[in-house]
């Protein structure tokens, strides 16, 4: 099942993690041991006594690990410079069990970046889910608001499911698609 993607870890701290696909938070405890399955945008996905768990970037030193900085934004960020940032953020956003960010994955149907008077912006996101009943949705959508928040300027960040269109293959980019298969 993991081949030579896996890497053994023995936790160095409790943390906290989501199980995969439910979408339920527990607590990992120091010294559990397994293997890190996945590693792709900050997260990581970890096999633990034959369940796959979530664990975010900001806990990446419970797993040795460095955690990834919040991104850096040119100084007088135009809006444009942060609507680039902020999609370079959503690439760095993975489905736990899917290798592919949820952008090259069509998840995403809109990013509207609204700017305040004060200088500070507020982010609306439009996204949906590989299916309706995802138990992870609850989690991508924390990790899109996350991933966008740290963001230099930006105030709020409002982030909605939506099922309307359907997703389907067809709204995966070309290399997503071949990734998969699914050509």
């Amino acid at each position: 099942m993991f081949g030579n993607s896996s890497e053994p870890v023995i936790l160095a701290r409790d943390v906290t993690a989501i199980i995969v696909p439910a979408g339920e938070a527990v607590t990992l405890r120091e010294g559990t041991s397994g293997f890190i399955t996945q590693a792709l945008g900050g997260s990581f996905t970890v096999y633990v006594e034959g369940n796959l768990f979530r664990i975010a970037g900001t806990d990446a030193d419970a797993l040795g690990k460095e955690p990834v900085p919040p991104p850096a934004v040119p100084p007088n960020a135009t809006d444009k410079d942060i609507e680039d940032v902020i999609w370079q953020q959503l690439r760095t956003c993975y489905d736990p069990e899917i290798p592919i960010n949820i952008v090259d994955l069509g998840l995403i149907y809109r990013c509207e970046v609204v700017p305040g008077p004060d200088g500070q912006r507020a982010v609306n996101v439009d996204m949906t889910l590989t299916a309706p009943g995802c138990g992870m949705g609850d989690i991508l959508v924390r990790d899109v608001e996350e991933k966008i928040a740290v963001i230099p300027t930006i105030r709020d960040v409002r982030v909605d499911l939506v099922f309307d269109p359907p997703w389907n293959h067809t709204m995966m980019s070309d290399e997503a698609r071949l990734q998969t298969g699914m050509m």
